[in-house]
């Protein structure tokens, strides 16, 4: 039982997906501004043209059929599972799973994680601090 566990970890905690309430369904097709000022939560299973943001916190998954395009994504937490065309800032961790495809630049500024097959076109820029990255922990 903890292979299963351990095969479906990720780096974008399990509570913070489970808390996302507000869904584009597979099939569905969205045009505009995603914008909160609070701590939410996004999945992306369908089509979303336009940009999302959260001023502070937030959770943004993009679904293995989720298609984000002509977009800027700026979230605490960003999974990445479909397609995005765009820009991408997460401000605390950064996954981009093998499904994933990536045109565009993608910053993040505590942790990231590339699985293999993931596809990127573009830059991945770390914006934390250095010295605190390398600090050792005890």
């Amino acid at each position: 039982m903890n292979d299963v566990k351990a095969s479906h970890a990720r780096l974008v905690a399990a509570d913070r997906l489970q808390a996302i309430t507000s869904l584009v369904a597979e099939g569905a097709v969205f045009e505009g501004t995603f914008n909160s000022q609070q701590d939410l939560g996004l999945r992306v299973d369908g089509t979303l043209k336009g940009s999302i943001s959260f001023a502070t916190g937030g959770t943004v998954h993009v679904g293995p059929t989720g298609v984000v395009e002509n977009t800027t994504i700026e979230a605490d937490h960003v999974l990445l599972e479909g397609k995005v065309r765009g820009t991408v800032i997460a401000r605390k961790t950064l996954e981009i799973t093998g499904s994933a495809t990536l045109q565009g630049d993608a910053q993040y500024d505590v942790m990231l994680d590339v699985h293999p097959r993931a596809r990127i076109r573009g830059k991945l820029e770390f914006r934390g601090d250095f010295e605190a990255a390398e600090a050792p922990t005890n």
